[in-house]
């Protein structure tokens, strides 16, 4: 995902929750639909999960992140949000801010050893 104001070209990988299922179960636990009430802000939901999880729950959200990522690099912003909020469950859109932070927290929270 780039902040730059450059086109993006769409992939044609069809994406489902099984291909996910870390990510789903996150999603649905932390990005739920009272999250800005519980949490504030995504950033701040994946910190708190961060500090439930063990470090191979971490692990295996942060692998399936990095994976969804690569598989909608290139797609429109609007179409990762789509998926987020449809196959994987996710009730909170992201912006490009979010998608850097919450990679940002999740690759910092992989390298800690609780």
């Amino acid at each position: 995902m780039s902040t730059d104001q450059s086109p993006r070209k769409p992939t044609n990988t069809p994406i489902s929750a099984a291909d996910f299922p870390a990510l789903r179960t996150f999603l649905r636990g932390y990005f739920h639909q009272d999250m800005k009430d519980e949490y504030g802000t995504p950033a701040e939901a994946v910190r708190e999960f961060c500090e439930d999880a063990s470090r191979e729950e971490r692990a295996a959200v942060a692998k399936d992140w990095l994976r969804f990522l690569d598989q909608t690099k290139g797609q429109p912003l609007g179409e990762v949000n789509r998926i987020l909020t449809g196959p994987l469950g996710s009730s909170c859109s992201l912006t490009d801010d979010d998608v850097h932070q919450i990679t940002a927290a999740l690759t910092l929270a992989t390298r800690k050893r609780r």
